[in-house]
């Protein structure tokens, strides 16, 4: 007789996920059913769109949710939906400079640090803000050497808006110069990366053709597998030995009006 292994009785399964919503308005449907069937203990939500006052948090309370966010109108905007109520919660860049504060939310739920980043896209090589997102690194990197060792639980997850690797996105030769695979932004990745985090998803799919969004523009985007991986989740060590899982999740993306963006899950034993 085969037995499954048990998990000990003070080991927690935890499941926390990041979604590009595109508006959280728009997808506040695609959003609630993807709770209801799956239940995460975390979602961290990213270019929600909604200025404070408009943001849906009745409808994410009356799923059995809490929810912290920060928005602005028709741009940006951030919000962690949690099962529990955050020990702890705030925004932006505390380091002088413009804050960033819709495109960065820091909560601690349980024992993890979670930080929720909508990370700048950059627009074009020769762009302002192209200089701006090679700084927002440089930034990042800086904040959680302020806040944190990498000994501590710390996921940093959300659309990150860098393909890592050249099997993170379907054309890597066309894309060489585009500001999410360029060779500066994605050793700015890296430099933030090795301040002690671990690809979770990577930990348990190596294999290439794995992406997180899918160009409306693109015909058949999903079925053709025109995408780019471009949401993460990294954890530090000790947290990263504990997950157990990682995966994308294509259905919403194939609903209609969908994100281009869809949801990536992560796992862990606590």
């Amino acid at each position: 007789m085969l037995h499954r292994r048990l998990r000990p009785a003070n080991v927690h399964r935890v499941k926390v996920a990041t979604f590009n919503a595109n508006s959280v308005r728009a997808r506040l449907d695609i959003i609630l059913a993807w709770l209801e069937e799956h239940r995460p203990d975390v979602l961290c939500i990213q270019e929600t769109k909604a200025q404070d006052k408009d943001f849906p948090a009745a409808a994410f309370n009356d799923a059995g949710y809490n929810v912290v966010f920060k928005g602005e109108k028709s741009y940006n905007g951030v919000a962690t939906v949690s099962r529990v109520k955050p020990t702890r919660a705030s925004f932006g860049l505390d380091d002088g400079e413009s804050p960033d504060e819709t495109r960065f939310c820091y909560t601690q739920i349980g024992p993890v640090h979670i930080v929720n980043t909508y990370v700048p896209q950059g627009r074009e090589i020769t762009h302002e803000m192209y200089k701006y997102k090679l700084r927002w690194f440089t930034r990042l990197k800086s904040y959680f050497d302020r806040h944190f060792t990498n000994r501590k639980k710390v996921l940093w997850t959300g659309d990150i808006n860098v393909a890592p690797e050249p099997e993170d996105v379907h054309d890597p030769k066309q894309y060489a110069t585009h500001v999410c695979f360029d060779k500066r932004v994605r050793n700015a990745l890296a430099d933030t990366c090795n301040w002690g985090f671990v690809d979770v998803f990577r930990k348990h799919h190596p294999e290439p053709e794995q992406y997180t969004f899918y160009d409306y523009r693109a015909i058949k985007a999903v079925k053709n597998k025109i995408g780019w991986r471009i949401d993460h989740m990294f954890a530090t060590p000790s947290l990263a030995r504990r997950s157990t899982d990682s995966y994308i999740d294509l259905k919403p993306r194939l609903k209609p009006k969908p994100s281009d963006h869809t949801f990536l899950v992560a796992e862990f034993d606590l």
